[in-house]
């Protein structure tokens, strides 16, 4: 039997046959078993791919890893936070920009 019904002329399938519902669940099985190892570190996937964004030798502008990660800034200010504490950046203000901050690696957080 098919899976694929018509409703009112239109196409509805079940969501396990949709490419958004695979790309999801494929999606979240590969977060679980990058934090299961992550976790071995005391990281997670969001402080792995912010480290992976902010260059080793000039840093990066805190308010354009939020953009790069999707993250809104309450969520971006814990996630610094925690890097923070973890010894793995530090924060800085901007030489050219008073109003900006920027984020660089510690030697921590190069590794």
């Amino acid at each position: 039997m098919q899976n694929i019904f018509y409703i009112l002329g239109i196409l509805i399938m079940k969501r396990e046959e949709t490419i958004d519902y695979n790309i999801k669940a494929a999606w979240h099985g590969i977060s679980r078993m990058y934090n299961q190892q992550a976790l071995k570190f005391d990281g997670t996937m969001s402080i792995g791919y912010a480290l992976l964004n902010i260059s080793s030798d000039e840093g990066i502008a805190a308010m354009k890893i939020g953009p790069l990660m999707g993250l809104e800034p309450r969520s971006l200010t814990r996630l610094l936070k925690s890097m923070e504490e973890k010894g793995l950046i530090t924060r800085e203000v901007d030489k050219n920009d008073k109003r900006s901050v920027r984020v660089f690696l510690t030697r921590e957080g190069k590794r």
